[in-house]
């Protein structure tokens, strides 16, 4: 994927594109490949009729282009880029739930497919956020997106400038915290 698509908002994939229509997310756009639709791509563009969101159909090159050749099953949505929350947005949902804090803090992923799965993984196990760093990691591409296989429209995801001050401010705020490490 290059810069210029992630700043587009490309979203990727059948799973992701139907987690970003349940998503409520605005959505500029939604690119399908021309020719016979099937399976879950005739419900997807169906969705997208009843939201009003433009429909258009394309060819294969054009979507491979897109996506820098990634395995797009045919559908490709452009939308607003996912935002980024703040730490005490992570807690406030949490207070909001009624339940103690569960956040993954992840340090130095900068494969855009770990990120995805590790966005996946969380949202499975009910936490609450996501804190990754500023540098020296992947943020929220499209291929993270697509790894995520639609997770990441569930998850709130924080950006920090330093981990380790992050994880000082949340002891202090009574959140316990446990590590590992490959």
């Amino acid at each position: 994927m290059n810069a210029e698509s992630e700043d587009e908002g490309v979203v990727v994939g059948r799973n992701a594109v139907r987690e970003l229509l349940k998503s409520g997310r605005d959505i500029d756009k939604i690119f399908v490949q021309r020719g016979e639709r099937e399976g879950s791509i005739v419900v997807l563009a169906a969705q997208a009729t009843e939201r009003n969101i433009p429909l258009v159909e394309v060819d294969k090159v054009k979507l491979d282009k897109m996506t820098g050749g990634a395995n797009h099953q045919g559908i490709v949505a452009m939308a607003a880029q996912k935002q980024y929350c703040t730490v005490e947005d992570i807690l406030a949902i949490a207070a909001e739930r009624g339940e103690k804090p569960l956040i993954v803090i992840s340090d130095g992923i900068t494969d855009p497919y770990n990120l995805g799965a590790l966005i996946r993984c969380a949202e499975g196990a009910g936490a609450h956020g996501i804190i990754i760093p500023k540098r020296r990691a992947v943020g929220l591409t499209p291929a993270v997106t697509k790894s995520s296989a639609g997770a990441i429209e569930h998850m709130a995801i924080a950006k920090v400038t330093n981990i380790a001050a992050t994880v000082e401010l949340l002891k202090k705020k009574g959140v316990w915290v446990f590590a590992a490490e490959a």
